[in-house]
C-alpha cells in the first residue's frame, strides 16, 4: 500500500470517529476520552505518512491544540462548552493546518447555531422547561467531515 492510499484511510478512520462522537454525544451528552485519545493518537500517524517535517510542522500542530485547548478550555470553565467537545477539538487540531482549522472553527459555529436553534424550536413545541444541552460534538464532527470532505477532494499530501 503507498503512503497516499494510507493517508485516505488514516481521514476515513477520522470521519468514522467523527461520527462515532456526534452519534454518542447526541444520545448521552458524552464523548469519550477513549474516543478523542484515538483521534488524537492518529495525528501524528498522518504526520509521518503525509512527510510532515518536525519542525515547524509538527511542532506547529501541537502549538495549535495546546491554542485551542487553552481558549476551549476556558470556554468550559464558564459553562459555555463541554469537557469532551474541548478535548474533541484539540484532537481535531492535530489534524489541520491552522487556516483550515479557522475554517473548521466558522463552521462548527455555524452548524452549533443551527443546531442550537433547532433545538429552542423543539423545546417550544414540546413546552419543556429547563435548559437546553445541546450536543455541541455533533456541530463540531459535522465540520470535521465538511473539512475531510473538502480535504481529500484534493491531494491529501499537499494540505501542509
Amino acid at each position: 500500500m503507498d503512503s497516499e492510499t494510507f493517508i485516505y484511510l488514516l481521514w476515513g478512520g477520522l470521519a468514522i470517529a467523527l461520527i462515532v462522537a456526534a452519534v454518542t454525544d447526541l444520545k448521552s451528552r458524552h464523548i469519550s476520552n477513549w474516543l478523542n485519545l484515538a483521534i488524537a493518537l492518529g495525528a501524528p500517524v498522518f504526520w509521518i505518512f503525509s512527510g510532515m517535517a518536525f519542525w515547524p510542522d509538527m511542532i506547529g500542530q501541537i502549538g495549535l491544540a495546546a491554542i485551542i485547548f487553552i481558549i476551549f478550555a476556558g470556554l468550559f470553565a464558564l459553562g459555555a462548552m463541554g469537557g469532551g467537545d474541548v478535548k474533541l477539538l484539540t484532537a481535531l487540531a492535530l489534524w489541520m493546518p491552522w487556516l483550515t482549522f479557522l475554517e473548521l472553527l466558522v463552521i462548527m459555529s455555524i452548524a452549533g447555531g443551527l443546531l442550537t436553534l433547532f433545538m429552542m424550536i423543539g423545546k417550544h413545541i414540546q413546552k419543556t422547561a429547563g435548559p437546553i444541552k445541546v450536543p455541541y460534538g455533533v456541530a463540531i464532527a459535522f465540520s470535521g467531515l465538511w473539512m475531510i470532505w473538502g480535504i481529500t477532494g484534493q491531494n491529501s499530501q499537499t494540505i501542509f
